[in-house]
């Protein structure tokens, strides 16, 4: 057993699971203590490191892509105050933090966990209900669907649709993006055979965002509801699959488009490459994919 106690909150191994407990310090952010402690099994996990710095060091942990619905949804846009995998250590417990390290490696090393995607998520999401007030409405999600609700803040035009309810079966995907600068983020929600082009402000299925304390909240819903979708490695496969059925012998493939330039068709080819080698899709799948797309280069 490795433990790591700071103001910043508790890191416990036990050799099967890292469990991360927020601490109570005034300084610990508001989506961090909300999220509550996180159960992290080994497999999830791609690396570990720890940080010295001049006053304080910081532990690090890297998972597995695909393995995290909140990672996933999120896009990696979470600051370090709001990123649960990380922990400000202070300068007297160094020793503690690269023997934690030690001990989270060699764990991996036995059990020869690769650092390679996963297929499904390994974490299950925030638990629910859940509901967040934010920016120009309020998102709540039971588990089965979404209901957004608008306050007086809301664009005109986007109010008078009234409340809306997205059952989870009529969901294709979910995003949160943080207001950046002068650019307001969001909480957006896509729905099968009727995406949406129109920024959030006019979107009835998205909350508009503003950059104010609360507004990474909304992150813990998107993350509720990526949980609960197909994830997202199995729905590549099964657009490929569709495509290879459509014209066998010339597979119309979803690769990027000619204008997006060669840079963007090796990266299609390195995703399908990912999927072979994790099981999704079988030698011959491949090969007719890899084919399509050579024929685009």
């Amino acid at each position: 057993m490795a433990e790591i106690i700071q103001k910043d909150g508790t890191w416990a191994f036990d050799g099967d699971a890292l469990r991360l407990t927020p601490g109570r310090d005034k300084n610990v952010s508001l989506l961090r203590k909300t999220l509550g402690e996180l159960v992290v099994p080994l497999g999830a996990l791609a690396g570990i490191s720890f940080e010295q710095g001049r006053r304080a060091g910081r532990l690090r942990l890297r998972l597995r892509d695909g393995a995290d619905p909140l990672l996933h949804a999120t896009g990696g846009r979470l600051t370090e105050p709001d990123d649960p995998y990380q922990l400000i250590v202070e300068s007297d417990r160094y020793g503690v933090a690269e023997y934690f390290v030690d001990e989270v490696r060699e764990a991996l090393l036995l059990d020869q966990v690769p650092a390679t995607p996963v297929t499904e998520f390994l974490l299950p999401g925030p638990a629910v209900p859940l509901s967040v007030s934010a920016g120009d409405g309020t998102a709540t999600f039971d588990g089965e669907r979404v209901r957004l609700e608008w306050n007086w803040k809301t664009e005109d035009a986007k109010a008078a649709a009234g409340i809306r309810t997205l059952p989870l079966t009529d969901l294709a995907a979910v995003e949160w993006l943080p207001a950046a600068g002068l650019d307001n983020g969001h909480l957006r929600f896509t729905v099968h055979n009727a995406p949406s082009k129109a920024p959030a402000k006019y979107d009835p299925h998205s909350v508009e965002l503003w950059g104010f304390k609360k507004d990474p909240l909304m992150a813990l819903v998107a993350a509720a509801v990526q949980a609960r979708l197909p994830h997202p490695a199995r729905t590549a496969a099964v657009d490929v699959r569709k495509a290879l059925g459509t014209r066998p012998e010339t597979p119309s493939l979803p690769v990027a488009p000619v204008e997006d330039g060669h840079d963007a068709l090796l990266r299609r080819l390195r995703e399908l490459g990912e999927l072979r080698r994790t099981g999704v899709l079988t030698d011959e799948e491949f090969t007719l994919a890899k084919q399509a797309i050579l024929k685009r280069m």
